[in-house]
């Protein structure tokens, strides 16, 4: 089996706390923070939960909030997709928090159905379900 070649993704934010708010409640998960690499740079991260030791073997990827200086956020060209069971449930709870619905739940045929929302940094991100 191939593995997933997706290994990483960062969403860069201005305002951590509203950021990582908005993540917990629409995914329904719980952020972790993590170190800075190394004490030179000024950098604050909350991970998405994953397990690294199997994330590069299953479906999916590692990823985390980061706020950097000199990385703004609502970049273009890259849009990271979170799975759900019902991607019309998590568009709609972005609305409820600060964000905004792009793109309402429509079907992507076979593959099932993705909704885009612009996330209270500015940046677009999808949601996937089949």
């Amino acid at each position: 089996m191939q593995n997933n070649p997706v290994v990483w993704f960062e969403i860069y934010v201005q305002d951590m706390p509203r950021a990582r708010k908005f993540y917990e409640v629409v995914l329904d998960v719980t952020l972790v923070p993590m170190p800075a690499p190394t004490p030179e740079i000024d950098l604050e991260m909350w991970a998405f939960p994953s397990d690294p030791e199997t994330s590069r073997t299953t479906y999916g990827a590692c990823g985390m909030l980061v706020k950097m200086e000199g990385f703004g956020s609502a970049g273009g060209g890259t849009l990271v997709y979170f799975g759900c069971a019902d991607c019309a449930v998590q568009a709609a709870r972005a609305a409820a928090n600060g964000g905004s619905i792009v793109k309402d739940k429509m079907s992507i045929g076979q593959f099932g159905h993705i909704a885009l929302a612009r996330d209270t940094e500015g940046n677009v991100i999808g949601f996937h379900s089949m």
